[in-house]
């Protein structure tokens, strides 16, 4: 299974398909491989605009961002769980 999570600049809201054709992706073989790429660029200050996986999955930046603060996502991240 493949998963491609698409990243742009901070501040871009929604990509069209002609503009995600030119937009930087990384492929992953996991889900959380590429829930903790997402991470890394949204916290080197780029942001995932969303991960597309061969299996149909799709995840907008809202489904990231709403992922990556669940508790569990942060607890596994040798952080304190958000209250």
């Amino acid at each position: 299974m493949t998963y491609r999570v698409y990243s742009g600049p901070r501040g871009v809201q929604r990509i069209s398909p002609l503009e995600k054709e030119r937009l930087l992706y990384k492929e992953l073989d996991t889900l959380d491989g590429a829930l903790s790429w997402a991470r890394h660029v949204n916290d080197g200050g780029r942001t995932a605009l969303s991960i597309e996986g061969d299996d149909g999955t799709i995840l907008s930046k809202q489904d990231i961002a709403a992922a990556l603060h669940h508790p569990e996502a942060e607890a596994g991240r040798g952080g304190e769980p958000a209250r």
